[in-house]
């Protein structure tokens, strides 16, 4: 019996956000250990679907990188990164699609169908969703089929949206020439969340979310804090790039944006539907509910 009281405290929690959140979209960039383990690409696939069940529109953009270096480096391609960036030549690019597109994106939209989902594998090339350029160069290095975001086009998501169906993205952009483009994940991510006008923008990694000095996770920052964690130096390496992206979404208008740990299963609900959640969400301002 305790057990069972449990469960449904664990329910009477969720309620109001599930009201909340019912109709808004939410975009998740899928990335890190989430898509490696077995466990973990499980409990992503069920947090998905059960969002959709109540509501929630789901978009998901996922990334890749540890996979297309791997099969680059038993090619014997060698590969180059210029701040974070993958300088990709044309050989290089070929197999970023195959890999984003030919496997891991195939991948993920079987694994949400066997939970029960509705889910449709894109590029962002298709139906022009994403409108992309080549990268300018950075130090000096020519970034080669790297690329930026020109614009987007949500158009083929809402279709999907409206059909009930959980769009699965991969960061590839195309030019009105045909050129393809290998774009940061969570880049694409930020941005296709603004498009869409999105309640959330979620971002899962390998780490915890944001931490002060000390080393403690921060649950919550407005924009200035997290711009000012920056200046101070505090955030480095890769959280700077995921900062940004979450201050940028924010400020054009997306609701709020959360760096959430994906080594934890069930890390997307736990962050949307309990009171406490478990990364860092980024406001515009300080909000008296977490979420």
């Amino acid at each position: 019996m305790k057990k069972s009281i449990a469960k449904v405290k664990v329910l009477l929690e969720a309620l109001p956000y599930i009201e909340k959140f019912s109709g808004k979209t939410v975009v998740i960039k899928y990335g890190g250990s989430t898509m490696l383990k077995d466990e973990l690409k499980e409990s992503f696939a069920r947090d998905v679907v059960l969002m959709k069940y109540v509501g929630i529109d789901p978009v998901i953009v996922h990334g890749g990188g540890p996979q297309i270096g791997e099969l680059l480096t038993k090619l014997g391609k060698k590969t180059k990164f210029v701040n974070g960036i993958r300088v990709t030549d044309s050989e290089t690019m070929d197999v970023v699609e195959m890999v984003l597109g030919g496997k891991i994106n195939k991948e993920i939209v079987g694994t949400i169908n066997s939970r029960g989902g509705r889910a449709v594998g894109l590029s962002g090339k298709d139906g022009g969703l994403i409108n992309a350029r080549k990268a300018k160069a950075r130090g000096g290095v020519n970034m080669g089929c790297a690329g930026e975001i020109v614009s987007i086009d949500p158009e083929v998501i809402d279709t999907l949206d409206h059909s009930d169906f959980i769009p699965v993205i991969s960061p590839v952009g195309g030019d009105a020439s045909g050129n393809s483009y290998n774009i940061n994940a969570d880049i694409v991510a930020g941005e296709i969340a603004v498009a869409l006008g999105a309640e959330k923008l979620i971002l899962l990694s390998d780490i915890k979310g944001v931490q002060d000095k000390k080393g403690e996770l921060l649950s919550s920052l407005t924009l200035t804090e997290a711009r000012k964690l920056i200046k101070d130096k505090v955030a480095v390496g890769g959280m700077i790039p995921k900062l940004n992206c979450c201050i940028d979404a924010v400020k054009k208008g997306v609701t709020s944006a959360h760096i959430v740990d994906g080594r934890v299963e069930h890390s997307v609900l736990l962050e949307v539907f309990t009171d406490a959640g478990m990364g860092t969400v980024l406001k515009s301002r300080r909000a008296k509910r977490r979420s």
